[in-house]
């Protein structure tokens, strides 16, 4: 008996340089330092077997953290993944977010520009990946404007479009925490990280989803653009799933990224 892998992710278009795909959440992009796991560049690897076999090299452009779903961007080859890494270092890459806070802003549309840095680097961690606000931090800017505003039995929320003007580690969702309006289901910067370092103890809990409500932070990559051979190219991805049921009032079930089958070898 052999298992089969198939990665659930949906193509969203596809040249010969490039090849667009909408992540699920909690799908991980890159191989981790952990159990051994699907991830979406093995699914990548799996769909292109073809050019893989012909010369092709799959390259991830725009990574997205395990929890966030939405747009990625895979280069094909090297010279693409060359071009492509140079375009979004120039910023000429449009990328929008849709984020799920809690609580209502006071206002419709805001800017955050502080500085982030990783809390480590100014004290102890517990949590190597957790970023802070921090006047000694890099440079890092995000535009926000309210879509919609809800209530829920739960609470108020409102749906947050989100703009990042550079591409700091965990920028929207430390911007949306600094702001009072920490995103449903994040696990880092919903509180102090204790949810985090609980969530790595001992899994999804009864405790958890009380406090966080979903199982993953409710972040979609919904829209990404580029100049490409002279023009210009813009993908969009609804709002995942799992994110519209919240919206809506639903109940909210699981979204696995992985799909595991078996078959005779």
């Amino acid at each position: 008996m052999s298992l089969q892998v198939v990665v659930n992710f949906k193509v969203i278009d596809e040249s010969a340089d490039w090849i667009v795909v909408d992540k699920p959440a909690p799908l991980i992009v890159h191989p981790a330092n952990r159990k051994p796991e699907p991830t979406l560049l093995g699914g990548i690897g799996q769909l292109l077997a073809y050019e893989i076999a012909n010369g092709a090299c799959p390259a991830i452009v725009n990574r997205l953290d395990r929890d966030t779903s939405g747009l990625v961007l895979v280069a094909k080859h090297t010279a693409a993944a060359r071009e492509l890494g140079m375009i979004f270092e120039r910023r000429e890459a449009v990328k929008e977010y849709v984020a799920i806070v809690i609580g209502w802003p006071q206002e419709e549309a805001w800017e955050c520009g502080e500085a982030i840095l990783r809390a480590g680097e100014i004290g102890p961690s517990a949590i190597w990946v957790r970023q802070i606000v921090h006047p000694a931090g890099k440079e890092c800017l995000t535009r926000f404007r309210v879509e919609r505003r809800f209530e829920r039995g739960e609470g108020r929320f409102a749906l947050i479009r989100c703009f990042p003007e550079t591409g700091r580690m965990h920028q929207i969702r430390v911007h949306l925490a600094h702001r009072g309006h920490p995103i449903v289901g994040d696990k880092l910067y919903s509180g102090d990280g204790s949810e985090y370092l609980e969530w790595m103890a001992a899994g999804w809990t009864p405790g958890l989803r009380e406090r966080l409500l979903l199982p993953r932070q409710a972040l979609h990559a919904a829209r990404l653009g580029i100049p490409w051979n002279g023009c210009r190219i813009d993908w969009e991805a609804d709002l995942a799933a799992d994110l519209l049921d919240f919206t809506e009032g639903r109940v909210i079930g699981e979204t696995p990224g992985v799909v595991i089958w078996s078959r005779h070898a």
